[in-house]
């Protein structure tokens, strides 16, 4: 795998005009190390554990527990009515209790919580981890990754990414979008956190039973990052992520350039499957056709030739539209 991109602290306007745009993922050396949360985790478990207890609520989340023969790997149980894990609400205090007292510890529980709501869980943190590459005016959302030698699979995001490494060391291997038949993807709609994940472990593939998994190989990229360093993933690369410390945690930002959309659009791939998917070909192709111009754009505006007020649900998007558009798919959902 090649090495990703990196940059050295680059100010907002290259962050934009070169790494942004380029759509590759990219490392920004030391970009919060000067964090106070990055400093408390220098000085060791302890003092991080003190630090984010001063700056959370007693508001529980979801957790992830997992036996020691996991190893890490969160996932599925074996015939996919499940998972491999549990389940169980905590709080930031309680779940730095549990990774720090078994610390040492020859064979420990698998522990992680992801995506932890900042804003609504450790108000305190949010002024002391300003963000110079982002704009902060349009919505961002703003995480917490708690955990220990946890192992993410790979999956995607639809927002844009600034992740940013606060304590313990993580290694992400990264593989841009059209790797997606070399992934061996799980189920589409029972995911672990919302989006698919490929089945591979990737770090000790399996190429008998995953063989296309060598073309994906030789498409990614990984970057091992330290506290205070951070990586910037656009928008749907898939991304796994492995903590390789008994105490990690990290600081991600999403953000999405336009108009956020009102539904995630896998749930126009749903729809789209089971509409779609045993049509016989020649109609396949033909709606092929139709994406291709009234969602893809492939042919410019589709609707430019019509006035505003006949373009119906190809008109510019308002709350009015979207409330309406929801509402005939609901009525047809339901005949």
């Amino acid at each position: 795998m090649r090495p990703i991109a990196e940059y050295e602290r680059p100010d907002r306007e290259r962050f934009d005009r070169e790494i942004v745009a380029k759509g590759e993922p990219a490392v920004l050396r030391g970009l919060v190390g000067d964090w106070p949360i990055v400093e408390a985790a220098r000085e060791g478990d302890d003092r991080l554990a003190e630090f984010l207890g001063g700056v959370a609520s007693d508001e529980p989340f979801e957790a992830w527990f997992g036996e020691p023969a996991i190893e890490g790997r969160f996932g599925y149980n074996d015939n996919f009515s499940g998972f491999n894990h549990d389940r169980r609400l905590a709080t930031v205090a309680q779940l730095l209790d549990l990774l720090i007292r078994q610390k040492g510890h020859a064979e420990p529980y698998s522990m992680y919580a992801g995506g932890i709501p900042v804003r609504r869980h450790l108000p305190g943190l949010l002024k002391t981890i300003p963000a110079p590459l982002l704009d902060m005016e349009r919505a961002t959302l703003i995480s917490l990754w708690l955990g220990n030698r946890a192992r993410t699979a790979a999956h995607w995001d639809l927002p844009r990414n600034l992740a940013c490494v606060v304590a313990g060391r993580r290694r992400f291997t990264l593989f841009p979008t059209d790797q997606l038949s070399n992934l061996y993807v799980g189920p589409l709609e029972f995911t672990l956190a919302g989006q698919p994940i490929s089945l591979v472990d990737v770090e000790n593939p399996d190429l008998a039973a995953h063989p296309r998994f060598a073309a994906a190989l030789d498409a990614a990229q990984q970057a091992e990052l330290g506290p205070g360093d951070a990586l910037y993933i656009p928008s749907m690369w898939w991304h796994a992520v492995h903590s390789l410390d008994e105490v990690a945690a990290m600081i991600n930002f999403w953000w999405r350039e336009g108009e956020p959309p009102l539904l995630t659009p896998l749930n126009a791939l749903y729809h789209s499957v089971i509409t779609m998917k045993s049509l016989p070909p020649n109609e396949l192709a033909a709606w092929r056709v139709m994406f291709d111009h009234y969602v893809f754009g492939d042919n410019g505006d589709p609707v430019g030739h019509l006035p505003e007020e006949a373009r119906g649900i190809l008109a510019r998007r308002t709350p009015e539209l979207v409330a309406r558009v929801k509402k005939l798919l609901i009525e047809a959902l339901s005949r």
